[in-house]
């Protein structure tokens, strides 16, 4: 049975002299371990219990469960040998769904709180258009049906505020999801020097 193991950095060669997989990914490219277990459908995909409980470890469980191509895909939960038997105990992934609309996280805090926003809002990555979810001085949640890849250098445009605004940026995260068979780019996009009032004005106008 050939298996695919997820964990941070740190861990990963630890844990895959325990669990022996056949393929192993560090948490931070999630996406290239989905689109490998996706390809090759794994009778067991192992998941670190650091990153499980993140809403982005939540977030690679629940697209896994729900294609139904993987149906005989089982997730486990692992933890080091080595860690301290008073390490928190293992928790069920069905316990730790994210909050209803909870944006995905690869570290479980932000510098700034996230305003969610209303309806369909638009704005443009490096010219092409994205789904605005959340926005903050720090940063921001897009859907995008373009690639987006952790560390590619963005420039985001607030193109339906009253005066455009343009935000240097990077990806810090990106999630492949296909929702209805419709692929497309869940990611999260960190600031380089933004306008906090200028953010400020556009959220008050477009909050949920």
């Amino acid at each position: 049975m050939s298996s695919v193991l997820i964990a941070p950095a740190e861990h990963l060669g630890d844990l895959s002299a325990q669990e022996a997989p056949d393929a192993a990914f560090p948490d931070t490219d999630a996406l290239r371990a989905l689109q490998a277990i996706i390809r090759q459908r794994p009778g067991v995909v192992l998941l670190d219990q650091g990153f499980a409980v993140t809403s982005r470890g939540t977030a690679l469980v629940n697209r896994i469960k729900a294609d139904p191509a993987l149906t005989t895909c089982e997730i486990r939960v692992v933890r080091r040998a080595t860690e301290s038997a008073a390490a928190p105990p293992v928790v069920p992934l069905a316990a730790v769904p994210p909050p209803p609309g909870a944006p995905l996280d690869t570290e479980g805090t932000r510098q700034a709180p996230r305003t969610p926003l209303s309806g369909h809002v638009e704005a443009l990555v490096d010219g092409r258009p994205v789904q605005l979810i959340d926005l903050s001085a720090t940063g921001a949640q897009v859907i995008s049906t373009a690639t987006l890849r952790p560390g590619q250098h963005v420039r985001l445009t607030l193109s339906q505020a009253e005066v455009p605004v343009r935000l240097a940026g990077a990806v810090a995260w990106a999630m492949f999801e296909m929702p209805g068979g419709k692929p497309h780019y869940r990611a999260g996009l960190e600031f380089r020097d933004a306008d906090p009032a200028a953010i400020d004005r556009f959220c008050a106008a477009h909050q949920a």
